[in-house]
Parts: C-alpha cells; structure tokens; sequence
C-alpha cells in the first residue's frame, strides 16, 4: 500500500526512481523495492521519501478488536 502510494506520487510528479531515490539520501535499490512492497522501511526513510514528495507519513492508532 505504502509502496503503491508513493509510485503513483513520483509518476504524477514526473519523477525518476533515480532522481528520488538521489533527492531523498537513498538507494535506488531501496526504492525499488520500497515501491514494489518487497521491503520494509524505516520510519526515517519513508519520511525522507514523502518529504520529496510533498506527502505526509501518518500513524493512527487503530480501534481495537472486540473479543467474544
């Protein structure tokens, strides 16, 4: 989910995974596989990432499940 919402971000900024990837202090491999769901980032990379692109990392605390 993370991985498709910044691909689409970089598309419709008309972005390289290059030009990102050297913008945000990451590898290109990173990123990559970021965007592809094959990695799990660090909070300091994703926020680095969304910097450049002009996105906002959130965390929400999620409601909790009611047991039976």
């Amino acid at each position: 989910m993370i991985g498709k919402s910044i691909k689409e971000r970089r598309k419709t900024l008309r972005v390289t995974q290059t030009q990102l990837a050297e913008l945000a202090g990451i590898s290109v491999n990173t990123l990559y596989k970021i965007e592809r769901g094959q990695t799990n980032p660090t909070l300091d990379t994703l926020t680095k990432v969304a910097n450049v692109l002009g996105m906002e990392v959130c965390l929400q605390v999620k409601k909790p499940k009611k047991i039976d």
